[in-house]
């Protein structure tokens, strides 16, 4: 065969050459997304760990994944977009190799079996999206054949570079770049299987929050913290007070405008009555 692997290109000179790509692409309009690994750790959040774990327990993928790892780290995922059934890169090599990743939508049996798994188990949207559910939960969700991690079935792999192999180095560093986003939006995992993460909400937990609240003028702002699971700005309330002390101030002064002008009124009455006298 003539075919010949291209010449070793140290790290350093690759990732000059795709910064200098990367800045044409941004300047043309195109959003640019690096993945950015600190340590050694690729994911550190349960979603990122969780779609690492699943990558990792398919012998198919085996063999390339070590080589995978130690791109992701160094940086060379230079660009990384999710959209809903696909996974697009750019991955720095002895030249920029793009990478396509297409994903099947999740299968709409097996996202009805985990809605009903987990109705009434999932009462906030945050509590979901941030894994700070229960361990049967999580379980159900990230089940390695039940679960919403796409198999290998249903992943479509191809890389511009010459490596004969469907999961090359270059797809492997894109595939744990998943999970390196995940730790920041693991909005996008339910993005990418097509389906809505708050089907997994609890809706009799919704309807019951309606039902007390019906009819009340206001809620307090603890509750409001419990209920959405998020901290109220206490500096909030605080331009409301600074109009009802400026109303105050003017009234003050009419009245004592008034005074004034009463009291002349009153040694004028009793001239009148002596000069009657």
């Amino acid at each position: 065969m003539s075919f010949q692997w291209r010449p070793y290109v140290p790290v350093a000179q690759r990732r000059a050459n795709a910064a200098k790509k990367m800045a044409k692409m941004a300047k043309s309009g195109e959003k640019i997304s690096p993945v950015k690994i600190e340590g050694r750790t690729i994911a550190k959040t349960f979603w990122g760990k969780a779609w690492c774990d699943n990558l990792e327990s398919y012998s198919d993928y085996s063999n390339r994944l070590p080589r995978g790892r130690t791109y992701v780290r160094n940086g060379s995922v230079v660009n990384l977009q999710i959209a809903k059934g696909k996974v697009s890169a750019c991955v720095s090599g002895s030249e920029l190799y793009k990478i396509e990743i297409a994903i099947k939508p999740l299968d709409a049996a097996r996202w009805k079996n985990i809605q009903k798994a987990c109705s009434g188990k999932i009462d906030s949207l945050i509590e979901l999206l941030q894994g700070k559910l229960s361990s049967g939960v999580m379980e159900i969700v990230t089940h390695r054949d039940s679960g919403l991690f796409p198999k290998p079935a249903e992943i479509s792999l191809d890389c511009s570079c010459p490596d004969w192999a469907d999961m090359c180095k270059h797809v492997a560093a894109s595939l744990y770049g998943v999970g390196a986003r995940l730790d920041e939006q693991p909005e996008l995992l339910f993005l990418m299987r097509g389906v809505d993460p708050s089907e997994l909400i609890s809706k009799t937990s919704a309807e019951e929050v309606i039902k007390q609240t019906a009819g009340q003028p206001s809620i307090a702002e603890g509750d409001l913290a419990e209920v959405f699971g998020i901290e109220l700005d206490a500096a909030a309330p605080q331009p409301k007070a600074a109009p009802a002390k400026k109303q105050k101030r003017p009234a003050r002064r009419a009245v004592s405008a008034k005074k004034p002008i009463k009291k002349p009124a009153k040694p004028a009455l009793k001239k009148k009555r002596k000069l009657e006298i």
